[in-house]
């Protein structure tokens, strides 16, 4: 039975050039429109079963709060139809209907009622959501004298103790400190094992795989594709390299359209051939743009304000994140390998150049990094005109979280230390990952537990 069914949802917003126009056309005998039409939403429709884990994923802009908003009652869908079968907790905007003048305890109240609950039932729940919320004799003073963090730690209390039928949740699982965090995830397995169906909207593509049964993605107003977790995060990443056109492509019966039966589409498979072949062809070293073909870094998620500086002698042309398929990609999946790739060319004849890149946290401390010079793979000289492509293959250790990519070409001339070319904070990387160990990688530790029989 389907906890939530969208139906041929579209959703159309009329933009205005200048704000007179807006009165222009409601006084016009004629019906004269001076809007232009954006589809938020163009005929969107899947369904979310009871007690499934449902997400939606998807660039921005591609209307994935407004579904939220719709499935709520917070939008009117312009056509179609939204059926929702059960109580519902809607974490859309944390705090968003609580009065900033009452206290904690009586915004908890307010919204219980708001939510369709009695006075008694919210009296059995209030423990529990204090509790989670841990906020102590503060839950007593008016919301408006909380910091941030108490804020929303009983803004999400409050959303995921009332036991509801369906939890919609927008980017709101990553809230307060670490240790709050950790409780959050640790009450939403128990509501996975509860049978509460949950909707998910989040950029965490480690949360995505690790929670959802099924995965919706969305582009521009328009649905994509729908299927398993892991298939619909690889499609995403597609999206995100701007190597598939991903309009509308209906659905299918299983909801996968185009897919084979092993859950792949067409489309999927020459995206993964194209991108084999795109690295096949940048091992052999051809220049960029080379027969048509794209730089690497357009598909990559750039810093445009990284720091580059040099004598200008050579210039690091172009940089490719290869994942673990041999597609272009800033999000790479923990445990698995991938190539870095910097192609370089030299403006004048440089003597054993070295070829570097460095990974950081966004906090600057430097991770991990190497050189050819420490891998024992140099070039005795690299003559004006020359073009150059380094590859750097190994597994992705570190944690699932944001990284930063640095890369440099440098030597050494009569002693001393010369930068070529070198980018600061170039590249934003995302790993991706269901198992976070301690600390900044994991160690990748084969685990065996046995009981002493002594």
């Amino acid at each position: 039975m389907s906890a939530i069914k969208v139906d041929q949802v579209t959703k159309i917003y009329r933009l205005f050039d200048r704000p007179i126009d807006r009165l222009k056309e409601s006084l016009n005998p004629f019906h004269k429109e001076y809007h232009k039409k954006f589809y938020a939403l163009n005929e969107i429709s899947f369904q979310v079963e009871q007690g499934q884990f449902m997400g939606i994923i998807g660039t921005n802009g591609s209307g994935k709060s407004t579904i939220l908003k719709i499935i709520t009652g917070v939008l009117t869908p312009t056509t179609g139809q939204v059926t929702v079968s059960g109580r519902v907790s809607a974490l859309l905007e944390l705090g968003g209907g609580f009065n900033m003048e009452y206290t904690g305890i009586e915004n908890v109240y307010m919204n219980g009622t708001m939510m369709g609950y009695t006075r008694q039932e919210m009296d059995e729940k209030l423990p529990e959501i204090l509790e989670f919320a841990d906020i102590g004799d503060f839950v007593y003073q008016p919301v408006k004298t909380y910091s941030s963090g108490m804020f929303v730690r009983l803004a999400f209390a409050l959303a995921i103790n009332v036991d509801p039928d369906i939890l919609i949740v927008d980017e709101a699982l990553a809230v307060g400190d670490v240790f709050f965090q950790a409780k959050c995830y640790q009450k939403i397995n128990e509501i996975c094992k509860s049978g509460t169906t949950v909707l998910l909207v989040t950029h965490d593509m480690s949360t995505v795989i690790k929670y959802c049964d099924k995965v919706v993605v969305l582009n521009r107003g328009h649905f994509v594709a729908e299927g398993p977790a892991r298939q619909m995060v690889d499609l995403y990443k597609k999206i995100l390299a701007n190597q598939e056109d991903m309009e509308a492509t209906g659905n299918s019966g299983d909801g996968m359209s185009g897919a084979d039966e092993s859950g792949m589409s067409n489309a999927d498979e020459s995206a993964v051939d194209e991108a084999g072949g795109r690295e096949n062809r940048a091992a052999g070293g051809r220049s960029e743009g080379g027969n048509g073909e794209k730089p690497w870094k357009t598909s990559l998620t750039l810093n445009e304000q990284k720091l580059k500086y040099g004598d200008g002698r050579a210039e690091i042309a172009d940089i490719g994140l290869f994942d673990h398929n041999g597609e272009l990609s800033s999000l790479l999946l923990k445990g698995k390998p991938f190539t870095l790739k910097m192609k370089v060319r030299f403006q004048e004849q440089v003597p054993a150049p070295i070829f570097a890149f460095t990974i950081k946290d966004s906090k600057g401390t430097e991770l991990t990094g190497t050189n050819t010079l420490i891998e024992d793979c140099q070039v005795e000289t690299a003559g004006a005109g020359e073009e150059y492509v380094i590859a750097f293959r190994q597994n992705m250790s570190l944690q699932g979280g944001e990284y930063l990519l640095s890369l440099g070409c440098t030597g050494f001339e009569g002693g001393a230390f010369v930068v070529h070319d070198r980018l600061y904070d170039a590249v934003n990387i995302t790993v991706i990952s269901n198992k976070n160990t301690v600390g900044v990688y994991d160690m990748d530790s084969e685990v065996s537990v046995e009981k002493d029989r002594k």
